[in-house]
């Protein structure tokens, strides 16, 4: 038997995101375990397995968890949706950062925190023997859990953004992230991030969220507008993504040896 935390360790994610520190991170949506290992050996602060709108389920998130066991990379997942179901079978397997899609209001951003939480914080469902728990080996872990999880709200409309001073108040978030095609999308820019009405809107949305004491986070497949993004307030940056590493490397290479 071990006290808690156990195996995992304490979330030092979590604890930066709570003091605004600079945080580096990489999307993921290869649904490999391989590639997670890979890339949470590449030495990010954090990498998002994506189960929204990547081929992931629990059981290639529990995979992909224990390929990046032992790495300083904290490992993500975004949940599909602010389901409570969901939440609990990803934080059962050990995901312990959540990325929450689609929150509108204080009122949704309390119900994605609720679900993460045991009672009487939240309405979080129990088991014992659970990975989570070290299959039930790790003492304390029910009392502490909520300690180390870490609740990432995505803000993608324009009402989601009206909301930010009151979603950021609500106790269990520890991020607003942005997301920025689906509000370019919801601003009537579909497929155009940057808009310079979508990029207007993202800069205010970071310093208000930093302006409530918040980290504020976002992601780009572009490396060349991640210090911009920096600049903007956001602390917490996704820098690309596995698929665009491996889809413009590829054809980079090809077009260097390949004549068509």
């Amino acid at each position: 038997m071990s006290e808690w935390p156990g195996f995992f360790g304490r979330n030092t994610f979590k604890q930066a995101l709570a003091k605004c520190e600079r945080q580096i991170g990489l999307w993921s949506g290869l649904a490999s375990p391989i590639v997670a290992e890979i890339v949470a050996g590449a030495g990010f602060d954090w990498v998002v397995v994506d189960g929204e709108h990547a081929p992931n389920d629990i059981a290639s998130l529990l995979a992909q968890l224990q390929a990046m066991r032992g790495s300083a990379t904290e490992a993500a997942f975004r949940v599909p949706w602010n389901e409570m179901v969901i939440i609990k079978r990803a934080l059962d397997v050990g995901a312990r950062t959540l990325v929450i899609p689609w929150v509108q209001s204080a009122d949704e951003a309390r119900r994605a925190v609720a679900a993460t939480r045991y009672p009487p914080l939240g309405i979080r469902g129990t088991a014992v023997a659970m990975r989570a728990t070290e299959y039930g080996r790790t003492q304390g872990y029910h009392r502490n859990a909520h300690l180390d999880t870490c609740v990432l709200v995505q803000l993608e409309t324009r009402a989601a953004l009206k909301e930010i001073e009151a979603i950021a108040a609500v106790d269990g978030v520890d991020g607003l992230f942005i997301g920025p095609s689906d509000l370019a999308a919801d601003m009537g820019h579909l497929g155009n991030p940057k808009h310079p009405d979508v990029q207007s809107a993202i800069q205010d949305a970071a310093q208000r969220i930093r302006a409530t004491g918040k980290s504020a986070g976002t992601l780009t497949g572009n490396p060349d507008d991640v210090e911009r993004l920096i600049e903007m307030g956001f602390n917490f940056t996704a820098v690309g993504t596995d698929i665009g590493i491996l889809a413009r490397g590829a054809e980079a290479l090809a077009a260097r040896f390949l004549k068509h």
